[in-house]
């Protein structure tokens, strides 16, 4: 990694747009057990093949609502595979469990789809940190750079980009774009940009979002869990703070964290990142112990205290009724859509010449 970036070109000209996070979207979902649950989950595998839908949920949502995709012949994964499953997938619906952006970006890459989520409500912190209009000015005060955002953003803010990263291919795709002697205007999540220009030496520019649950990890919280349990590594999504992202034993995405457990010796794991995922770790990794990483400490307020609020609205009570909600299915406008393409593609493709 190198450390010894110079820092004079780090760029960060907006002053930072809170997310702020409301009582209601914090509210516990509603689960299922015991007899109920299974009928449940059971009326949902029919209503899925009668309406020869799939379901796609991220690492983040709730454990029941990925085993109903993994039963049903749909996908767990993270932003990307998820983009790149539904464009295959030959259901006429996409039913996409996680935050609203990952629904539009459903949407982009197979217009002629339906796409239906349990609840339009779930955003993310990153995407509202970064208005379209905004951001837009923003991007005519550096007209010479690339423009380079996270997939947590709006479909108006992809349509306004060159390139659409995940956090699985953004070190590649930034490396890329440094070799081509390219500057780059990076949005919106400023710890993971920080990343990318330290581990590239990319000239940046850098919006200054955050995601709420990143953003809470304490480096010395987690140097006290580390002391407590010497044995154990530390996975760090690089959404964190630069700090925590220093004491890490691996950092990457999600798919990358949860690689981590098998391909690490430990039996202990310190993870960084939404604590829903370890449904999937515990699922490679039965026999090992996963902690989350503290959010507690000096000036911590708990946002998120490690789950994000936004997938939390994730559940079967809603997904149970998502073919008959008159509100819940992704609309974009059509010139958004063929803009936006153009960058989210642009990702496809060059993921796939690396494979």
């Amino acid at each position: 990694m190198n450390t010894a970036l110079n820092h004079s070109q780090q760029t960060v000209e907006t002053p930072p747009v809170t997310a702020p996070i409301t009582a209601q979207v914090c509210a516990a979902v509603p689960e299922y057990h015991g007899e109920e649950r299974h009928a449940v989950m059971e009326d949902l595998a029919r209503q899925l093949k009668n309406h020869h839908a799939i379901l796609i949920a991220h690492y983040y949502t709730h454990e029941d609502v990925q085993m109903l995709a993994e039963e049903t012949g749909g996908l767990v994964s993270d932003s990307l595979e998820m983009a790149r499953f539904g464009q295959r997938s030959s259901a006429d619906t996409l039913v996409v469990a996680g935050v609203r952006f990952m629904g539009e970006t459903a949407k982009i890459l197979s217009p002629e789809k339906r796409v239906l989520m349990p609840t339009l409500e779930a955003t993310c912190s990153l995407d509202l940190s970064c208005p379209a209009d905004r951001f837009a000015a923003f991007c005519r005060r550096h007209p010479d750079h690339v423009v380079v955002v996270y997939a947590n953003t709006s479909a108006h803010v992809k349509a306004l980009a060159d390139w659409v990263v995940t956090s699985s291919v953004a070190v590649e795709i930034i490396s890329h774009l440094m070799d081509l002697d390219k500057k780059i205007l990076w949005a919106p999540d400023r710890y993971l940009g920080d990343y990318l220009q330290r581990v590239s030496g990319a000239d940046m520019v850098l919006w200054p979002g955050s995601c709420v649950v990143h953003e809470e990890f304490k480096y010395q919280g987690v140097l006290d869990l580390k002391a407590r349990y010497p044995d154990a590594a530390v996975l760090v999504h690089p959404e964190s703070p630069r700090a925590v992202i220093d004491v890490a034993d691996a950092v990457g995405s999600t798919s990358k964290l949860i690689a981590a457990v098998k391909t690490l010796p430990n039996k202990r794991f310190i993870v960084a990142t939404d604590n829903r995922i370890f449904y999937k770790m515990k699922q490679l990794a039965p026999d090992c112990e996963f902690m989350e990483a503290p959010t507690a400490g000096e000036g911590a307020t708990c946002r998120s205290c490690a789950h994000c609020p936004w997938m939390a609205m994730n559940g079967l009570h809603n997904l149970r009724n998502v073919f008959d909600q008159p509100d819940n299915e992704i609309t974009i406008p059509k010139e958004i859509i063929e803009r936006a393409r153009v960058s989210c593609q642009r990702m496809i493709d060059f993921s796939a010449r690396k494979q």
